[in-house]
């Protein structure tokens, strides 16, 4: 379950970084990408572990 929090925090704030970063180029929208990318891991785990753990 905790995974899955990540999963989903991953995907939203990953795609979310994607689709600011585009306004700039394709490499601003990858590095965005991958920064949201973790924190979105982080805080879906964050919280995961505060409401569920």
């Amino acid at each position: 379950m905790r995974g899955m929090f990540s999963f989903i925090g991953t995907t939203i704030l990953g795609s979310l970084g994607w689709a600011i970063g585009m306004y700039v180029g394709y490499g601003t929208a990858i590095v965005l990408s991958c920064i949201g990318s973790g924190f979105g891991m982080y805080y879906g785990r964050k919280l995961f572990d505060q409401w569920l753990g």
